[in-house]
Parts: C-alpha cells; sequence; structure tokens
C-alpha cells in the first residue's frame, strides 16, 4: 500500500518529499531475487504446539499477537522482543516483526492458521526510505511473506489484511487462553532442551569473562557496572542479548535481592553475587547465580555461609525426579536452611519449630523461593494455575532453577556482627529425566574450593 510522505515523515524529519525526489530515489535499484529458505529446526515443534491449542480452542478464532515495541523516551524504543506466547507457537525468535500476529481462523474441527505481519515495502511507495519505524533505509531490509512461509513452514499474509473481531481469543486478554499458553510450556520439547543447553554454555562463558576481568574490576569505582558490562558485551556476542537485566552486587549489596543499580566498587576480602544469563537467538535464556570472593579466597565465615547454602541446594536437587511435587523441592532446601541458621543461634525456636507452617523463622534470611520454571520466560509458565506449578506434579522435560540463598543484612540484630554484610546465592539451571535429574550448571564452578581454584585459573 503507497503512503504518503506527510503520514509517513516524522515533524521533525528532513526527508526530501518532493515528487521528483521520489521518482528518483524509487528508481535504478537492482533487482532483489529472494531466496527461500528451509524451514527452520523449530518450525516442526511450533507446528505440533499450535495443534495443541486448535484442539483445545475448537471453533474459536484465536489471535497471538507479538507486540509492538515499547517506548524507552520520545521517539526512541527498547530493543523489541515478541511476546514469548507467540515466539514458542511461531519458532519466531530474535528476528520477529514487531506488529505481527497469529491467528487461528475456525475451520471445521480444526482451524486455518495463518502469520500476519508488514512485509517490506516496494520502492514505489516512500515508506522504504521515509518512514523511520519500518523503512528499509533505518532499520534494514524486512523480509517477504514467502520468506517467511518458508523460514517457519507456516502461512503468510501482509497485516493489512487482518481484521480483528470482538469475539477473538486473545493473548493476555483471555484468561483461558493465557493460562493455556503458559501450561504448554511447562514441559519442554527436545528442541527446547536443546536450546537451554546453548544458553547455559554461554552463560557459563559469561562468567569465565568477567572473572578474568578482576583486576579491572576491582580498580574501577564501579566495580559492579564493569562485571555488568563484560557479561552483557559477551551475551550479545554468543547470544541475543541477556534474559534479565544482570544482577552484579558486590558486599552487602548481595543482601538485596534484586539489585540492579550496580553501581558499587568491587572490594577485595568481600563477596559478590553475580545473577545472570544469555538469551540465545531462539529467546531462550539461562538464569545462573555464583557468589565469590573477590580476592580469590573465601574467609571462614563466608565459606561457613556459602557450603550451607550449596548443601541447600544439593539437598534440593538430590529429590528431584518425575513425580514429586514442585512445592517439595523448596521445603527441602529451607529445611537446610533452618538447620543452619539454628545452628549459629539466629533463632528464636529450634530448626524443626522454625519449620512450622505457623513460625517460618529462618525465612527472615531467604524470603524467596527456591524453584521457578524457566526456558522462554526467565520466570517461564507464570501464568499456570497453581495447580500445575507450584502444587504440581514434576514431570520429565521441565526445567527449573534451583537457588536457595542466605542474605544477613548490615543492620539485622539478630545476625552475629561477624555474618552481617554477607548475601549468598547459588543458583543452577534442572532438567528433570526419566529418573532423576540433570544440573545443566553443573560444569560451572559450585563448591567453595573449585570457585577459588576458578578465580585462580582465569587470573594466573
Amino acid at each position: 500500500m503507497t503512503t504518503s510522505s506527510e503520514e509517513t515523515k516524522d515533524a521533525r524529519s528532513t526527508t526530501p518529499g518532493s515528487d521528483r525526489f521520489q521518482d528518483y530515489i524509487g528508481s535504478q535499484w537492482a533487482d532483489r531475487t529472494d531466496e527461500l529458505p528451509a524451514a527452520r529446526a523449530q518450525a516442526a515443534f511450533a507446528e505440533k504446539r499450535r495443534a495443541e491449542v486448535s484442539a483445545a480452542f475448537t471453533g474459536a478464532r484465536v489471535v497471538i499477537e507479538a507486540g509492538d515495541p515499547k517506548q524507552r523516551s520520545n521517539d526512541t524504543d527498547y530493543p523489541f522482543r515478541a511476546h514469548s506466547a507467540f515466539a514458542h507457537l511461531t519458532g519466531w525468535g530474535a528476528d520477529s516483526e514487531p506488529g505481527a500476529v497469529l491467528v487461528f481462523e475456525p475451520a471445521g474441527e480444526g482451524h486455518e492458521i495463518t502469520l500476519y505481519f508488514r512485509e517490506r515495502a516496494g520502492r514505489d511507495s516512500d515508506e522504504f526510505y521515509a518512514n523511520h519505524s519500518i523503512g528499509e533505509f533505518w532499520i534494514g531490509p524486512r523480509p517477504s511473506l514467502a520468506q517467511v512461509a518458508a523460514d517457519l513452514n507456516l502461512a503468510t499474509a501482509h497485516l493489512d489484511e487482518f481484521v480483528a473481531t470482538d469475539s477473538d481469543l486473545r493473548i493476555d486478554h483471555d484468561e483461558d487462553l493465557t493460562r493455556f499458553v503458559s501450561e504448554l510450556r511447562l514441559v519442554k520439547d527436545s528442541f527446547e532442551i536443546a536450546e537451554m543447553r546453548e544458553a547455559v554454555n554461554a552463560t557459563a562463558g559469561g562468567f569465565d569473562a568477567f572473572i578474568a576481568e578482576l583486576p579491572r574490576i576491582i580498580a574501577s569505582p564501579r566495580g559492579e557496572r564493569v562485571v555488568e558490562g563484560v557479561f552483557n558485551a559477551h551475551a550479545r556476542e554468543h547470544g541475543n542479548t541477556v534474559g534479565y537485566d544482570t544482577i552484579a552486587a558486590s558486599g552487602s549489596h548481595a543482601c538485596i535481592l534484586h539489585w540492579t543499580r550496580n553501581d558499587g566498587a568491587v572490594t577485595p576480602g568481600e563477596l559478590i553475587l553475580v545473577d545472570a544469563g544469555v538469551e540465545v537467538e531462539s529467546l531462550y535464556t539461562a538464569d545462573i547465580t555464583r557468589t565469590l570472593p573477590i580476592n580469590g579466597t573465601f574467609t571462614d565465615v563466608q565459606r561457613k555461609v556459602y557450603e550451607a547454602v550449596r548443601e541447600a541446594a544439593d539437598a534440593a536437587l538430590a529429590i528431584v525426579r518425575p513425580g514429586i511435587v514442585f512445592k517439595e523441592i523448596h521445603a527441602e532446601a529451607m529445611r537446610v536452611i533452618a538447620e543452619k541458621t539454628a545452628e549459629w543461634g539466629m533463632l528464636p525456636v529450634s530448626a524443626e519449630e522454625s519449620l512450622l507452617v505457623e513460625n517460618q523463622y529462618h525465612r527472615r534470611y531467604m524470603v524467596h523461593g527456591t524453584s521457578h520454571h524457566l526456558g522462554i520466560d526467565v520466570h517461564d509458565c507464570a501464568q499456570a494455575r497453581r495447580d500445575f506449578y507450584h502444587e504440581g506434579i514434576v514431570e520429565e522435560g521441565m526445567i527449573f532453577t534451583i537457588e536457595p540463598g542466605l542474605y544477613f543484612q548490615n543492620d539485622d540484630l539478630t545476625v552475629p556482627e561477624e555474618f552481617r554484610g554477607i548475601g549468598v546465592r547459588i543458583e543452577d539451571d534442572i532438567l528433570v529425566t526419566a529418573d532423576g535429574a540433570e544440573n545443566l550448571s553443573a560444569h560451572i564452578p559450585r563448591t567453595a574450593d573449585d570457585v577459588e581454584a576458578w578465580i585462580a585459573r582465569l587470573n594466573a
């Protein structure tokens, strides 16, 4: 569709708009040959997922929107990331087109499924040079309908052909649909598992990268930000980006669960807690936390806290297998946390009494949960019913975190002085197997001894 320059140009634009200029800029371009790609590996898996949606909503028109860019300030946007359900059901990852819509049109006992998106503009339109949101001169060439259809093995049509109706079931608007597509991701298929392995391995490299920069990090007055920058650069080089804002929490900042300001110094003698993950091109992300002694060696008290957290993580991992209830993982980690804090004289009652539902004193030092599902979202399947999530039965193919911690605030008078200001979390990504579990991130050093050796090796 041809649009006028007045409609497409920004009010501040200096792009010429005369007919003479448009005729000139639209002429003398080499012919463009569209080569149709083979279907990407994820296409067959996405087709099966769409079939499950179709079977669950027979007779209903289902609309899954990719979403639009979010404004950052004035005329700049945040980097676009398609809605996770859209990516999961199309196989379109980091290369998704903003504004795209996946439509399940009722047809007999099933659906005709079409992906609508804005195809690139022809050079007979001023859109390709004057529209800063979608023009080829501004953002590069967009794929053709035929290319995307071949790539995703999915029928495509121009976005202008899509017409919404009041009866559409829309993601994030219809509760049943939103819940269904969230629960559809609870058990991962073989493609997803492979992508998660790639994300974990890329994340392991990111940890190596910033540990190797510890001298520069320590020298900077904003060393936390150097950690963030090194890891994030690695994520862009070896993946799509980070899966979430990197937490680089040094010293007592480690006691702030979602510390993302990352503007503090990294001081020898203290610990640094780094919670970070690489998101790969398919949008699957790892979620790993390691806590490191900045000078390479744990003090006795730091080691005591660290190994207590590791014991809690190991105890939780040991019970993972198909058939247990998801919340049992948290309970097992909390058993160790209660025992350790009672042993150190921090609780007003015994560990056994603290573990009673009506008490939970030990939770003062770990207020978060031990596990969450992980995949195309860092907190995946978040709209699933409680009976399927926290109260749900663990199944082969699920991937979730195990991430206990202990956080002793600087001004907490229930804590012996030598513990104050210490925060430790250890987080791993766990795949449920047929008869147990695999720690996908086990190769990233976990024991206190191995962490010290890791730092020494990368700073030799």
